[in-house]
């Protein structure tokens, strides 16, 4: 997120300094260690006293995004946020959630975990964009809650990956929840270690979780994805690879563990690398064979990943 374009965000820390906190109607917003210190209900959530973060409590209905953003500037400095985001019951919430290097070559450390409730009846959607200078070294937890009813919608996406990454994301779900979670990765030159499980642990509950990796210029990305069954729901995962050079690796792991003989649990996953078909095809149209990489690699990342993904490729050239 560039700093500048900050005016809306309702909870901005820069290194290890909070730089913005906005008020709004019926929501909660300060750090972590302040709400730590304030409710004491907030102990059986956080991991341990939190050192730096913030703390979300949405009590009430509103009509637009909320925006959080924690980047690092300075070079090598260490961050450990602890977030905690709690939804009352019936309430249907937006977030964008922002983790970022404002320089490239800081040689910083990002340690995050987040937990975030949502409670009956509620709904989530939730957009987590994460971009990194390649000497980073990033680890990032999510723990997602849902009560009975509740809906979550998470898409995380890093098109820029550090020089490690390691993604953990774990998502319970009660009775009639449901949850559609999909990651989206484009590693070029980095390490990414990728964990992914989901419970269902209500009757009539459902998750879907897809995951797209691409990886380019010798990197490598594990995945290890988990659908675990406990109770009578549904539950499917999509894992989709895709290689752009000879020598980088993606190692992909879906696992289904059903323990209810009423639940379904299916998967569907490949690797492989962009087709001479596909690529012959757009260059009968008029496109060269870099211009239709690009084409499929956008398409394959998903929405709003053209500009981005062109600015990864504009920097390699500069």
């Amino acid at each position: 997120m560039d700093m500048k374009n900050a005016g809306n965000v309702n909870y901005l820390q820069v290194d290890h300094e909070i730089q913005q906190v906005l008020a709004e109607k019926g929501v909660t917003i300060m750090s972590s260690p302040e709400a730590y210190r304030k409710f004491r209900w907030t102990w059986d959530h956080f991991r341990r006293e939190p050192e730096e973060g913030y703390f979300i409590w949405v009590k009430k209905q509103i009509d637009h995004p909320l925006t959080t953003c924690i980047a690092m500037s300075s070079p090598k400095v260490s961050q450990n946020p602890g977030n905690l985001v709690v939804i009352e019951e019936n309430i249907k919430v937006e977030i964008h959630s922002v983790c970022n290097a404002i320089e490239e070559n800081l040689r910083g450390e990002h340690v995050g975990h987040s937990k975030i409730i949502v409670k009956e009846n509620s709904e989530l959607k939730m957009r987590h964009l994460h971009s990194w200078g390649k000497r980073d070294l990033v680890e990032s937890g999510l723990e997602f809650l849902l009560g009975k009813g509740a809906g979550l919608s998470h898409t995380y996406k890093c098109l820029s990956v550090p020089r490690r990454l390691k993604i953990e994301n774990i998502t319970f779900l009660d009775s009639r929840s449901s949850a559609n979670s999909e990651t989206v990765v484009l590693a070029r030159g980095g390490e990414v270690d990728l964990h992914d499980s989901t419970f269902l642990n209500g009757e009539e509950s459902g998750g879907v979780m897809k995951l797209r990796m691409i990886a380019d210029k010798g990197s490598r990305i594990s995945s290890h994805s988990r659908m675990i069954a406990n109770n009578a729901g549904k539950g499917h995962l999509d894992c989709t690879g895709l290689l752009l050079d000879e020598k980088s690796v993606i190692d992909s792991v879906p696992e289904l563990l059903n323990k209810n003989k009423k639940a379904i649990l299916t998967h569907e996953a490949s690797i492989g690398r962009i087709s001479e078909e596909s690529l012959n095809y757009l260059r009968s149209r008029g496109l060269t064979e870099d211009e239709a990489i690009n084409l499929i690699v956008t398409g394959f990342l998903g929405e709003d990943a053209l500009f981005t993904y062109k600015n990864i490729l504009s920097k390699d050239h500069m």
